[in-house]
């Protein structure tokens, strides 16, 4: 076996590898997959069929009302009757149990939501992987990243019309493919240095799933040197779910090529 043939068999553990760890987390009894339901809070309790309590949010915060005979566990103790939550931020979000299910409290878009995950939902028990590309080397690309100065706060659409997420945006990304130079405007995460891609290109729509895909980077060196292997760009959980508020690519996140690399449209969103 050649030093090539060993770093292609190395290539594709590695591939199949992060591909096992997807699958695992979209099969998770309560993962994205095991979402029945977002339920948008405002200052009137409510009652959902999928989760125990009145829900509402106001100025202090989400609050529930359990009734007699409901329970939740929070950080491991066991509440009844009035529980606050308190004020939650953007994009964090506080986990509750009950029985075999939870439920995620949650702020997106501005928006208080509780978002139940059940283990017996179908959608998760129906899970069978989901449809990728085939590894290929030629779709790891060198990139150079470009810092903004300053940094720029962008406003993205997200899966669910009517709502934006707003993202911190320290550069974009310069690199060549198909003889072509492309940038697209790279976000931080909370992994400092780190950042991710939100975008589209020619497949989208046709073999992958047409809202966007996302990319995770490792952070730049010295010299703001990038790997870019779009094997691993991957489906946001709206791919899967309409209970997803995922962001939505910007506009000049959009590629003129076809990038037939990373996860397709699932199984899930066939005939949708």
């Amino acid at each position: 076996m050649t030093i090539d043939q060993v770093d292609q068999v190395t290539f594709e553990e590695d591939w199949r590898a992060w591909r096992d760890g997807r699958d695992k987390a979209l099969g998770d009894p309560h993962g994205f997959l095991a979402v029945t339901a977002i339920h948008w809070l405002d200052g009137a309790p409510a009652r959902f069929d999928d989760v125990p309590g009145a829900w509402a949010t106001g100025g202090h915060g989400v609050s529930v009302d359990l009734a007699e005979g409901e329970s939740l566990v929070v950080d491991g103790a066991t509440v009844k009757g009035h529980y606050d939550f308190g004020v939650i931020a953007e994009r964090a979000s506080i986990t509750a149990t009950f029985g075999d299910a939870v439920v995620e409290v949650a702020k997106r878009g501005g928006r208080d939501i509780v978002r139940p995950r059940h283990p017996s939902h179908d959608l998760v028990q129906r899970y069978a992987g989901t449809p990728t590309y085939g590894p290929d080397p030629q779709w790891v690309v060198s990139g150079r990243f470009e810092p903004f100065d300053p940094p720029r706060a962008v406003s993205v659409n997200a899966a669910i019309a009517g709502l934006e997420h707003v993202y911190d945006a320290p550069g974009r990304i310069a690199f060549e493919l198909q003889g072509q130079t492309h940038y697209l405007t790279a976000f931080s995460t909370e992994t400092p240095g780190s950042l991710f891609i939100l975008f589209k290109d020619a497949t989208s729509g046709v073999t992958t799933y047409a809202a966007s895909r996302t990319l995770s980077v490792t952070a730049p060196d010295e010299e703001g040197r990038v790997v870019l292997d779009f094997n691993r760009a991957a489906n946001l959980p709206c791919a899967y779910t309409d209970h997803a508020t995922c962001p939505l690519a910007p506009r000049e996140n959009t590629l003129p090529v076809a990038v037939e690399a990373g996860e397709q449209t699932p199984y899930e969103r066939h005939g949708v």
